[in-house]
């Protein structure tokens, strides 16, 4: 200390700052804490790897000084002796008393901070084995319940492993009960066309032919029927192809959640074998405060089981529809069937009716032919007849003529002139009947050539008809298609 300088008073170093507490987060890797607290590796002990080297915080020291006497306790420093600066001497600031009074307190400080250091050490050593068997415990139990867990799910699993089955082979069922009703529907395009066909050649009758007759009231049945049972089989194959969607719809939400029930029961088979020893443990710092669960187990097992719930009602509902399909095939060809019959049974009774009618004209055609001939030789006869009176009443006439002159009273109307009169009158008028008969055998001769013409004409008509119905009709009906195609088997 130099001259003419007051001391220095006494300086106390504080105690350093240190964290109250630093537990690092669960989530907390290794190179998350390095950089702030370096990290020695340390072999199988019961010391931790963030405990720091200085454990203990430093004593703050903060000596409590007796003062010189009751007097002075409590001074100010203006009121304290006051420092000479010129001598050359120390001054003494405490007595003996302060300095014995001091360590005492010093001392009692000491045993109080050792007590309670004692009672810290039991304490800590009671709060961690409490709190290892907590931790213990608490471990069992999470272990306990993710086995719990795994179970469960492996029940779930196993559930949607069934469904799934019987929705595929379900699915299946469908999908070739879908493809006879295509077939089936495909068969029936030829009796339609047939049909259509045969609907198309009876236009061509001619004349009287083109009669509504039952043959053409059935081949309109028969076309109103396959088409009605067009319409009825793609209404089940629309509803066949609705269903079909559906059902693939609940397959794929029922391989979604196994997919889901596989992965989750796969980690939860893996957490519920993890142990301290584990390898690939370590932290996740704040892991334990994000909530990424969208789920409680109420919530969670009521979506497997409503998507269980769903495929059971899809494939029921398939199961019915298959049902109601295969019924409506076996339906649908017995009514075309049937109806194909009995157009058959309408053409042959027709063909009969018509051949019949062909030969009945064909004897009418023959007599009338007959009739003509013989009509034709009557005329021959009249006009021969005719001529054979034409030398008789050229005598006559030439008697009467050579009778006139005669002269005077011999001009007599005797009985021979009178019979001369009437054998001219006579003659004319067989002449007259004559030619009128000759007129009438005309007439019939054309009226029997025009019957003869209708004749001919109704022949074709009905030669033509046999030939639509027998050749034409009946030979594109002579095959149908069988049952079983009807019904889509092959």
């Amino acid at each position: 200390m130099q001259p003419g300088r007051s001391p220095l008073t006494a300086t106390y170093t504080l105690p350093r700052s240190t964290p109250s507490k630093f537990l690092p987060a669960i989530s907390a890797m290794a190179s998350s804490y390095k950089a702030r607290f370096p990290y020695y590796p340390l072999p199988q002990s019961s010391s931790l790897p963030w405990m720091p080297s200085t454990y203990y915080k430093p004593a703050a020291i903060n000596p409590t000084l007796a003062p010189f006497s009751k007097s002075s306790q409590g001074m100010i420093a203006s009121k304290k002796l006051p420092v000479i600066a010129n001598r050359t001497t120390f001054i003494t600031r405490y007595t003996p008393e302060d300095w014995h009074r001091s360590n005492l307190t010093n001392y009692k400080e000491s045993e109080t901070c050792q007590h309670n250091a004692e009672r810290l050490r039991v304490d800590t050593s009671r709060m961690i084995q409490d709190k290892y068997q907590q931790t213990e415990k608490t471990q069992g139990e999470s272990t306990k319940n993710l086995g719990v867990r795994a179970n469960d799910i492996g029940f779930w699993k196993s559930e949607l492993c069934r469904e799934l089955g019987e929705m595929i082979g379900e699915t299946n069922a469908l999908t070739d009960m879908k493809k006879r009703l295509e077939r089936a529907l495909a068969e029936t395009e030829a009796p339609l066309q047939v049909a259509q066909e045969c609907l198309l050649q009876r236009e061509k009758r001619m004349g009287i032919d083109l009669v509504h007759d039952d043959v053409e009231k059935q081949l309109f049945t028969e076309v109103d029927v396959i088409r009605s049972c067009q319409e009825r089989m793609q209404q089940y194959l629309d509803k066949a192809k609705a269903q079909l969607a559906s059902n693939r719809v609940a397959q794929h939400e029922l391989e979604r959640d196994l997919a889901n029930k596989q992965v989750a029961h796969r980690i939860e088979d893996k957490c519920h074998h993890l142990r301290n020893t584990s390898h690939g443990i370590s932290y996740y710092r704040g892991v334990e405060r994000v909530d990424a669960t969208i789920s409680v187990p109420e919530s969670w097992a009521k979506f497997t089981d409503g998507n269980i719930l769903r495929s059971q009602s899809e494939w029921a509902a398939s199961a019915k529809l298959r049902d109601n399909t295969r019924n409506l095939l076996e339906v649908t060809a017995n009514e075309m069937r049937c109806q194909f019959n009995r157009v058959n049974v309408a053409f042959t009774s027709r063909i009969a009716e018509t051949a019949d009618a062909k030969s009945k004209i064909q004897t009418h055609l023959a007599k009338t032919l007959r009739e003509i001939f013989q009509m034709e030789m009557n005329m021959e006869a009249i006009q021969k007849a005719m001529r054979d009176q034409g030398p008789p009443f050229k005598v006559a006439q030439a008697r009467l003529e050579e009778r006139t002159w005669r002269p005077n009273m011999e001009l007599c109307r005797d009985t021979a002139q009178l019979r001369l009169v009437n054998e001219v009158h006579e003659i004319d008028e067989t002449v007259q009947s004559l030619q009128q008969q000759l007129r009438d055998t005309e007439d019939t001769l054309q009226m029997l050539a025009h019957a003869k013409s209708i004749l001919q004409h109704d022949l074709a008509v009905k030669a033509n008809s046999l030939f639509i119905d027998q050749e034409k009709c009946m030979g594109m009906r002579k095959t149908f298609p069988s049952t079983a195609r009807l019904l889509g088997s092959v």
